[in-house]
């Protein structure tokens, strides 16, 4: 709960300075994506600036993201591993208790059997 309330208290100022900077940076800029020809480029992108600014940030956390998930992987891995080897024994253990039932069920009819018979 603790994380959850600082994590907002981050996120709001954060968010702030996001609204802020798109909109004292809304004009226009040329992203030239031609290096060998600056002044008359064959590709270039003429975007508003927090455009490219919003853009970086969402390659950024989308690479971070990307990067996390991949050095977790292991960690995944065994908890799969883990997980199936619990239902083996989570199964293991329900067919030895439907065995002993079943083997104290034998008995009980057995034992009356012998008991009607002495009778």
């Amino acid at each position: 709960m603790l994380k959850r309330i600082l994590a907002l208290f981050v996120a709001f100022p954060i968010g702030a300075i996001l609204v802020a900077i798109a909109v004292s940076n809304r004009q226009p800029v040329a992203l030239i994506l031609d290096p060998f020809r600056p002044d008359n480029p064959a590709l270039s992108i003429e975007l508003p600036f927090y455009l490219y600014l919003l853009g970086a940030l969402v390659v950024g956390v989308i690479l971070g993201g990307t990067a996390a998930w991949m050095g977790q992987s292991r960690w995944r891995q065994t908890a799969r591993a883990q997980g199936q080897r619990a239902a083996r024994w989570q199964a293991e253990a329900d067919r030895l208790t439907r065995e002993r039932e079943a083997s104290a069920t034998a008995n009980a009819a057995t034992r009356n059997d012998l008991a009607i018979a002495s009778h």
